[in-house]
């Protein structure tokens, strides 16, 4: 996609910024993660949030209203020369992460989106931290590509926004954070997401098949570990390289994964849900897909399990990541024992939301779909 934007050669001098911290625009504030980096990074960095439509209403930032894929965020030439004077990080987190999105929204989202923080980050002469995901690692197929067509856009696009990023020669880094479940002490996490959406599905035994073997590992990391290792990072100033925010050799397989989700539910008084049958993932494309376009399945429970076989596609990989978590200036590394007890907090988190919805008279079979939502 062509760029909107030509990358200065003279940067700006004569900041206007605040002198007693550096400030920090973070994309992405309202976000999965970027409630946690607004957490992270608060005490240490003036924050100005990027916002479209709805306000954060968080008294720690300044907000800044804009709209990501235009040109110089919508705003004035004069505002876009002042952002820059003042501008000390960009920390660039926001990206189209809806699957259902057209594909070619985004692909203009990601990729906009990144050329433009790019150039700001360039007219600044501040580093620039992309969050990306991990699992640009996995090459979608062509199958993939015509059953999950979302889903291959928005890995292709972040694919490219790292190459873009790694080609504009601004200092900074990539992070490359893999699931992002819930804070690892509340379970708690903004917005809607789609492994909590998973995690609700198997607590009321809604997902009766998953793709992949019982010890396809789901790799997943609490937010605030993911959080901790990128303020880490733009705290020590770490002007390079690329990081990878995984579980590495501790992430859990699909059955554990299935058998904490039971026990959640059998502590909630429901009956406990019969463990999923596991598809290998090779048959997804060749049986499951086919069986559920031919079948008399309740719609619901069709997009249900066609939106299992994408998210689980995408996010499953059979050899492990490498980590970059642990190292220095990038956080601490989770231990397998740290990631199951997260998963127990993210899924009790989850039930206590609808403790009213789960009763011991509700049965698993019954349950409406919206509940795991």
């Amino acid at each position: 996609m062509p760029s909107d934007n030509q990358r200065l050669a003279l940067l700006p001098v004569g900041r206007t910024g605040r002198l007693d911290r550096p400030s920090l625009l973070l994309t992405g504030g309202s976000g999965v993660l970027g409630r946690a980096l607004i957490d992270e990074l608060s005490p240490d960095f003036d924050l100005l949030c990027l916002r479209r439509d709805t306000p954060l209403r968080d008294p720690r930032v300044r907000e800044l209203q804009g709209d990501l894929v235009a040109p110089r965020l919508g705003l004035s030439p004069l505002a876009w020369h002042e952002l820059a004077l003042e501008v000390d990080v960009v920390l660039h987190c926001a990206a189209e992460t809806d699957w259902r999105t057209p594909p070619q929204d985004i692909t203009r989202t990601n990729l906009r989106g990144a050329d433009t923080v790019l150039d700001l980050a360039a007219r600044a002469d501040a580093p620039l931290y992309l969050v990306s995901t991990a699992f640009v690692a996995n090459t979608p197929t062509e199958e993939d590509r015509r059953h999950f067509p979302g889903a291959a856009a928005y890995l292709d696009s972040m694919a490219r926004a790292e190459q873009m990023t790694r080609e504009a020669g601004v200092p900074g880094a990539i992070v490359r954070p893999s699931v992002v479940m819930g804070d690892s002490g509340s379970g708690r996490i903004a917005g809607r997401q789609g492994l909590t959406r998973m995690i609700g599905s198997m607590v009321l035994g809604q997902a009766p098949v998953l793709p992949g073997a019982p010890a396809t590992r789901i790799d997943m990391v609490p937010r605030d570990y993911v959080s901790r290792a990128i303020g880490d990072l733009v705290r020590g100033g770490v002007a390079d390289g690329e990081y990878w925010l995984t579980a590495s050799q501790e992430a859990m397989g699909l059955r554990e994964f299935a058998d904490v989700c039971a026990d959640v539910a059998v502590r909630h008084g429901l009956p406990r849900p019969q463990r999923p049958r596991f598809i290998p993932a090779d048959a997804v494309h060749r049986l499951l897909l086919p069986m559920l376009a031919g079948t008399s399945l309740p719609a619901s429970l069709r997009r249900r399990l066609e939106y299992y076989a994408e998210l689980l596609l995408v996010f499953q990989r059979e050899l492990p990541f490498g980590t970059s978590l642990g190292e220095p200036d990038c956080g601490t590394r989770p231990t397998r024992t740290d990631l199951r007890a997260a998963l127990v907090r993210n899924a009790e988190s989850w039930a206590g939301d609808r403790a009213g919805l789960l009763s011991p008279n509700r049965s698993a079979a019954t349950a409406p779909m919206e509940v795991a939502s």
